[in-house]
């Protein structure tokens, strides 16, 4: 039997792991949103990268069409758009690299803290545009929301320790071996 991440088509179960993922995605961030930048998107998008590589923008932009949907295509939705790619990105070079656990564990927490960390950064782009922001304006901004940031990167990191069983879990769906 073939593994399911190498194919290039979608089977029955791709679809199902996908929908679900996506599922669970928007599930966490709306059951979550209650305590502000705290949730497990970045690890569950790290994990989903590690297993199915390029075929895990499917779940993504699934979950970012859900949101819209559920929460309103309004602006704050358009960065959602790209500013998940960074984190996808970050997690396809992670998973070339041929290293041991020990070094794997905290690069993985360290690439999803990053994101967090960068969030505002990264949403920032898109705030300049739509409400017509200078550049002093967008770094004043910016600046505002480090502390958001900066609660969204600890939340990251400490979920990022999660990233590697994840990525087991996932994989073992991915080609049917359930038992440990």
């Amino acid at each position: 039997m073939h593994s399911s991440t190498q194919s290039t088509s979608l089977s029955v179960r791709d679809i199902v792991i996908f929908a679900t993922i996506s599922s669970i995605l928007l599930m966490s961030r709306v059951g979550l949103q209650f305590i502000m930048n705290v949730h497990p998107l970045g690890l569950i998008i790290a994990a989903t990268t590690l297993t199915y590589r390029t075929r895990a923008l499917i779940p993504l932009y699934v979950y970012i069409m859900l949101d819209g949907m559920f929460s309103g295509f309004s602006m704050w939705w358009i960065p959602y758009l790209y500013i998940w790619l960074p984190l996808w990105g970050i997690f396809m070079l992670l998973g070339k690299l041929e290293l041991s656990h020990k070094i794997k564990v905290p690069l993985f927490m360290i690439g999803c803290g990053l994101h967090g960390l960068l969030f505002g950064l990264l949403y920032s782009p898109a705030q300049a545009l739509m409400f017509g922001f200078n550049f002093q304006t967008t770094v004043a901004w910016v600046i505002a929301g480090i502390p958001a940031d900066i609660v969204h990167a600890v939340g990251n990191t400490a979920l990022g320790t999660l990233i590697i069983p994840l990525h087991i879990v996932m994989k073992r769906l991915s080609t049917g071996q359930y038992r440990a």
